[in-house]
C-alpha cells in the first residue's frame, strides 16, 4: 500500500442548477428506507460490484474538541419533553479511544463510473425538534424525502450553492415531499424556526462514500484495483485526502486522525 497525505480545505461544488420535485410519499414507501443501528431511518445507494477490494479504516482527532452548550427548547416544550436531559448540538461527536463520529469519508478521484444505478429514497426525518439523520448521504438525482414527525411547524432550508437553494415550510401533518440535487456538494440544512436545528446533505458523483460511526469506523467495499484518492470531511475540522493504491485480492487499512481545538 502506498498513502500519501494531503491536507485541503472543506471541498466546495461548482455553481449549477439541479432540480426540484415536491411531491407527496405514500406511506407504503417507508419500509424500504434502512434502518441504521442507532434508530435514524436513512438508505444508502446500490452499490454496483466491481471485486472484493475493500478500503477500511478509522478517523480519531488530537487535541481537545469543541464543547457545545445544551440546546434550550423551552419555546418548544412539546418538543422539550421527549429529552431526559437538554441534547447536545452534532457539530463535534466523538467516541471511545479518541475516535471522531460523522465524518464523510469518499472517494473523491479515481472512483469506477457506476451505470444503471436506481438507489431507493433517503430520508430525513424531523423528530423531536432535530434533524434525524444529522449526516445524509446521497447521489446526484438520487430522492431525498422529507417528513415532519413533530407537532410542531417545521422549515427546511437547504442553503444549496451548485444546486437551487430551497426553503419550505412543513406544518405538522403533512405530507413527506421529495426534492433532488443534480450537483455533488456538501449542503448545510436548518431550520428557520428553531434555529438549533442544523443538518448536512453530502451529494457525490457515486455511491463510494461512509460516514463514521460511533467508533470512528469506516468501510468502502467494492472497488477495483487502482490508484485513488481518499478525503475525510468533517462539518467543523475541515477535510484531509491520502492517496492509496489498491492491490489485487487485498484489503487495506487507511486512517485519518484530525488534530482539533475546542475554539
Amino acid at each position: 500500500m502506498v498513502a500519501k497525505f494531503i491536507l485541503g480545505p472543506p471541498a466546495r461544488g461548482a455553481l449549477v442548477v439541479g432540480f426540484i420535485s415536491l411531491v407527496s410519499v405514500p406511506d407504503r414507501l417507508f419500509p424500504s428506507f434502512r434502518h441504521h443501528a442507532d434508530g435514524v431511518t436513512a438508505a444508502t445507494a446500490t452499490r454496483t460490484p466491481f471485486s472484493s477490494e475493500t478500503i477500511t479504516g478509522r478517523v480519531s482527532y488530537e487535541g481537545s474538541p469543541k464543547k457545545y452548550k445544551p440546546i434550550e427548547m423551552v419555546n418548544e416544550p412539546s418538543c422539550a419533553k421527549l429529552y431526559a436531559t437538554p441534547p447536545l448540538p452534532e457539530g463535534s461527536i466523538t467516541g471511545p479511544n479518541s475516535s471522531l463520529q460523522n465524518v464523510i469519508v469518499f472517494i473523491s478521484d479515481g472512483a469506477p463510473e457506476e451505470k444503471d444505478a436506481n438507489p431507493q429514497p433517503v430520508l430525513l426525518t424531523q423528530r423531536g425538534c432535530r434533524y434525524l439523520p444529522h449526516i445524509l448521504v446521497a447521489i446526484s438525482n438520487q430522492e431525498v424525502w422529507v417528513k415532519n414527525e413533530d407537532p410542531v411547524t417545521h422549515s427546511i432550508h437547504f442553503l444549496a450553492q451548485a444546486n437551487r437553494e430551497s426553503n419550505r415550510s412543513q406544518p405538522p401533518g403533512t405530507p413527506p415531499f421529495a426534492l433532488r440535487f443534480a450537483r455533488p456538494e456538501f449542503v448545510p440544512v436548518k431550520c428557520d424556526i428553531h434555529p438549533w436545528m442544523r443538518s448536512i446533505l453530502a451529494v457525490f458523483k457515486n455511491s463510494h462514500y461512509a460516514v463514521t460511526d460511533s467508533n470512528g469506523a469506516f468501510a468502502l467495499p467494492n472497488l477495483p484495483p487502482g490508484k485513488y484518492t481518499v478525503t475525510a470531511w468533517h462539518e467543523t475540522y475541515g477535510t484531509q485526502s491520502k492517496e492509496i493504491t489498491v492491490s489485487p485480492s487485498e484489503s487495506e487499512e487507511l486512517n485519518f486522525v484530525f488534530k482539533v481545538t475546542p475554539y
